[in-house]
C-alpha cells in the first residue's frame, strides 16, 4: 500500500502481511487446511471401516489361500498342524504325565483336541496381530485406508481357518461317542464371542507391534505360558482340587479357558456344567465386549502414526 505526502513524494507503507505472526495451526484453521493422514473421529472411522468391509473379507481370504501355497499338502496343513500338536500333547500329558486323571479316555481325547484347536485360534490371532502393521508397511504407506482393516482381516482369516478345522474336530468327537445334538448349537455364540475377543486382542497387539517390532519374538513365549495356564491339556478343577479355590478360579476365569470350556461343554457329552466356572456366559461376553471395544479405541488413537518413522 502507498500514499502521497504533502510534497508530492510517494511513501510505501510498511504494514505487515495479513498472515505474518500466525502459527501453523492458525494458518491451517484460517484456510481450512487439515493434516495429511490425520485421525478421523471415532464415528467417522467406523463408517470408513464399514466401507472397506469387502476389502477386509477379500484380504483375509487371499492370505488364507496363500498361507500354505508352497506346501504340497496345501490347505490340509490347517488341520494337520493342530492335530499333530494334539497328538504330541496326548503322548506327553495324557500318557506320560497322566494329566487325564479323573477323565475316561473317551472324554479326554476330544477334550484335548478341542482345547488345542480353540486355543490355536486365539494364539494365531495374536501372532498375526503383532505383525499386522509392521509386516505390511508397504501397503500401509502406499494406500490410504483405515489401518484397523489389517488386524481385523487377520483375525477373520484365523476364524475361517478354525471353521475349516472344526470339521475334523466334529469327526473326532463323533469317533469317541459324542453325537450331534442341540447342545452343539452353543458352539456358534461361543465362537462369535471368542472372535470378538481375538479381534480386540489383535488390534491391541497390532499397535504394540507397530511401535516395537521385537514384540513378535517375545510373544511365542508369552502364548506358551498362557496355554499352560489355561487348561489346554488338563482339567483345571481336577488338577487343582487340592489347591486353594481362588487359584482354580483365577485360571478358569481367564478368557482362553472360558472359551475352551464353553465349546467343550457344548461338544462333549461327558463334560458337564460342574466343570464350568460360575456365570460362564457372562464372563465370555464381558471379556469379548471389553477387549473388542477397548482394543478398537486403543488402536484408533494411534491411527495417524502407523507406517511413519
Amino acid at each position: 500500500m502507498s500514499e502521497t505526502t504533502h510534497d508530492g513524494a510517494v511513501a510505501v507503507s510498511t504494514a505487515p502481511p495479513p498472515d505474518e505472526g500466525l502459527t501453523a495451526t492458525q494458518l491451517a484453521d484460517k484456510y481450512g487446511l487439515t493434516v495429511s493422514g490425520a485421525r478421523p473421529s471415532l464415528g467417522e472411522y467406523v463408517r470408513r471401516l464399514w466401507g472397506r468391509r469387502h476389502f477386509i473379507l477379500a484380504f483375509s481370504q487371499a492370505k488364507l489361500t496363500a498361507q500354505y501355497s508352497q506346501a504340497k499338502l496345501g490347505q490340509l496343513w490347517q488341520v494337520a498342524t493342530p492335530l499333530l500338536n494334539a497328538g504330541v500333547y496326548y503322548v506327553i500329558f495324557g500318557v506320560i504325565l497322566n494329566a487325564s486323571r479323573g477323565m475316561p479316555h473317551s472324554v479326554y481325547v476330544p477334550f484335548l483336541v478341542t482345547g488345542v484347536f480353540v486355543f490355536t485360534f486365539t494364539q494365531s490371532s495374536v501372532m498375526a496381530g503383532v505383525r499386522a502393521i509392521s509386516g505390511n508397511l508397504g501397503l500401509v504407506r502406499a494406500l490410504h485406508f483405515p489401518r484397523a482393516s489389517l488386524p481385523i482381516s487377520f483375525a477373520l482369516q484365523q476364524l475361517q481357518q478354525l471353521l475349516f478345522s472344526m470339521l475334523v474336530l466334529f469327526a473326532v468327537a463323533v469317533a469317541f461317542g459324542n453325537y450331534p445334538d442341540l447342545s452343539w448349537l452353543l458352539i456358534v455364540p461361543a465362537l462369535a464371542l471368542q472372535f470378538l475377543f481375538n479381534t480386540g486382542l489383535a488390534l491391541i497387539m497390532a499397535r504394540a507391534g507397530a511401535k516395537t517390532p521385537d514384540l513378535a519374538q517375545l510373544m511365542p513365549f508369552v502364548m506358551r505360558t498362557w496355554m499352560y495356564a489355561s487348561g489346554v491339556m488338563f482339567s483345571i478343577p481336577i488338577m487343582l482340587a487340592d489347591r486353594p479355590q481362588w487359584a482354580a478360579n483365577v485360571l478358569q476365569w481367564n478368557p482362553a479357558a472360558v472359551y475352551m470350556d464353553l465349546i467343550r461343554f457344548a461338544l462333549i457329552d461327558g463334560y458337564g456344567s460342574e466343570n464350568l466356572p460360575a456365570h460362564v456366559w457372562a464372563l465370555a461376553a464381558g471379556w469379548a465386549v471389553v477387549v473388542a471395544l477397548g482394543g478398537f479405541v486403543y488402536f484408533w488413537k494411534a491411527e495417524e502414526r502407523y507406517g511413519r518413522g
